[in-house]
């Protein structure tokens, strides 16, 4: 086998290996699961958003559990709601082993089943892996506007 062969075997050896070992990124990884919460509210979609949440999820210090807010979602779903979800900008930072993501969020609705919870809100929420993903055990949110 020619050096030049073995050179180009040796270098798709170490891409190859790159590629299987890539590994997302911790805090790109709760983005596209901030992202995921998104768009399953835009289609109230409750299964989907619940995915993005831990079993024992705790939504403004027990306002809220994960239940609560699938609720929601579905009641938005059978009422044919239209929900719009605007996320500013995020910022995650690493505590110990979990993240912390700040962000506001801006609600709005085609229809009438929530005026009084439409608005800006700014968000605190606390995420652990769960498994393989990392999901959103805690959340705050206050409503700004």
């Amino acid at each position: 086998m020619k050096l030049t062969t073995r050179i180009a075997v040796l270098l798709l050896g170490v891409v190859i290996g790159l590629l299987v070992y890539h590994r997302t990124p911790d805090e790109k990884r709760i983005r596209q699961s901030i992202d995921a919460a998104v768009q399953a509210t835009e289609r109230a979609d409750a299964s989907a958003l619940s995915e993005q949440l831990t079993d024992d999820f705790d939504g403004n210090s027990g306002v809220m559990s994960r239940q609560d807010i699938a609720n929601v979602l579905r009641v938005a779903r059978l009422r044919g709601e239209t929900l719009h979800v605007v996320v500013g900008p995020v910022d995650v930072e690493k505590r110990g082993e979990r993240y912390v993501a700040d962000f506001t969020v801006t609600l709005t609705s085609g229809g009438k089943v929530f005026p009084a919870q439409l608005g800006v809100y700014k968000v605190e929420a606390a995420w652990r892996k769960d498994g393989r993903d990392w999901r959103c055990y805690e959340a705050t949110w206050t409503q700004q506007l």
